[in-house]
């Protein structure tokens, strides 16, 4: 939402809005002229032309309320976003995991490449500190949010779809509603344009076979039209001594070597680590050989990409522990997060991991139950609500025992948020590395944490 707030703001229009709390991107947006309420009330609507709202607002939300009752136009984020880019060549990245990585990767691909494009991501870019800039080029970068079909709105020129997976469950109600969501955008791609589709999904290589436009695979196996080989995972600056073990961590990064049509492009540097980002990346570069990008600037965006706010973000690192901060919260996202994270080889990984929505924790329950095989010991704390109602019988108490049915032996405990800090700070080894996960406000730990061991 202040993306768009953003982007309003810099193409001249008046804009207000709410949120619960000030933090560093309410005050960007005061800077460049916005009006902030902090708190949601009815008195914050009154002469405004439109109301632009998230999935996550509810309907008996007072300033939709209120909006309604003075008959304001309404409008989910996307159809405001789909306004933002109508006069641009839109490039647009949709998928179950991975979208705020590949957006942001494509974002600095173009900025690079001098192309000056507009973008909206669903995270701050540490590369130019922001998560949205009005460009004057001709491209528009955004993720296509599948939460609540929203994503519908858009007609880009060019799709990016990472994945398919069981998500939003609670909005789509079953799978194949959700599969349909997507064909029917994949159908929305520009004739003229092309869609980047991963291979190494089955569920997504299905609805694909059935497409007439152009489009183009990029996965891990060697039947996509750009796919990887040769992949090595480097912790770079990480040391083993004659002792045995870690004196230092430092953030992951891949090297890898990039085939397209079975002919060799180069071997890629990627600031970044795991084979879930390996994959994203090569999504980018095929973008980037469409639309005639120069090698040289394909290759530097990857390797000086400095990553987007909460996506395997170091939040502290020493010569003896470590501290990350992740927004995974789905089973796929927390597997790929911490098998990423194995090869910085820690003596012991601690993982805090709050569940988000009370729907999610229970369609998803087993699968959750499986997802924490890397963790050395797991503290699990409340369910975040993002303001869905409780659910007789779902709690953390009750996925701490499912993971104790599968494996039995795991170190896990449940804490309340407030006793994490404390409990961490008694348990510390040299060699540790603690990782946060979640989509919630489980950040603040992370945080609060780094704060005490400075």
């Amino acid at each position: 939402m202040s993306g768009i707030a953003n982007l309003l703001l810099r193409s001249g229009f008046s804009v207000s809005g709410s949120d619960l709390k000030e933090d560093r991107i309410t005050g960007e947006l005061k800077r460049l002229g916005a009006r902030i309420f902090i708190g949601h009330s009815r008195q914050n609507i009154g002469s405004q032309d439109v109301v632009v709202y998230s999935s996550a607002i509810r309907e008996d939300n007072p300033e939709i309320q209120q909006a309604k009752l003075l008959g304001l136009t309404l409008i989910k984020r996307a159809e405001a976003l789909a306004f933002l880019m109508r006069e641009k060549k839109a490039i647009t990245v949709a998928g179950s995991h991975g979208k705020t990585t590949t957006t942001s990767l494509i974002s600095y691909m173009l900025l690079e490449a001098g192309l000056s494009p507009t973008v909206a991501i669903g995270g701050v870019l540490n590369n130019i500190n922001t998560n949205a800039c009005l460009g004057m080029g001709e491209f528009f970068v955004a993720e296509a949010d599948e939460s609540d079909g929203s994503f519908l709105s858009y007609t880009p020129k060019y799709s990016v779809i990472t994945n398919i997976d069981h998500e939003h469950l609670d909005y789509y109600h079953n799978f194949d509603n959700e599969l349909n969501a997507f064909k029917i955008f994949i159908e929305r791609t520009q004739k003229d344009g092309c869609v980047f589709a991963c291979s190494d999904n089955s569920a997504l290589l299905g609805l694909m076979k059935g497409y007439r436009g152009r489009y183009l695979s990029f996965g891990l196996n060697t039947s996509a039209d750009i796919y990887a080989k040769n992949i090595l995972f480097n912790p770079i600056g990480v040391v083993p001594p004659a002792a045995g073990f870690l004196t230092g961590f430092t953030e992951l990064s891949s090297d890898f070597d990039c085939y397209f049509k079975n002919k060799l492009v180069c071997r890629f540097h990627l600031a970044l680590g795991g084979k879930h980002n390996v994959s994203n990346s090569l999504a980018v570069i095929g973008l980037g050989l469409e639309l005639g990008i120069d090698l040289k600037h394909i290759f530097k965006s990857l390797g000086e990409y400095k990553g987007v706010g909460r996506r395997l973000e170091t939040k502290f690192k020493n010569s003896k522990y470590l501290v990350i901060d992740d927004y995974g919260h789905h089973p796929s996202e927390i597997k790929a997060t911490l098998d990423a994270i194995v090869n910085l080889k820690a003596k012991r990984r601690i993982v805090v991991f709050q569940p988000h929505r009370y729907t999610r924790t229970q369609l998803l329950l087993d699968e959750f139950a499986k997802s924490f095989d890397q963790a050395d010991y797991l503290i699990i704390t409340d369910i975040y609500a993002a303001n869905e109602p409780p659910i007789d019988g779902v709690n953390s108490r009750g996925l701490l025992n499912k993971i104790k049915e599968y494996t039995p032996d795991k170190k896990v405990v449940y804490l309340a948020k407030e006793n994490i800090l404390n409990h961490i700070l008694g348990l510390l080894n040299e060699g540790d590395l603690i990782i946060t996960l979640g989509a919630g406000d489980i950040a603040k730990v992370s945080d609060e944490l780094a704060k005490e061991l400075n």
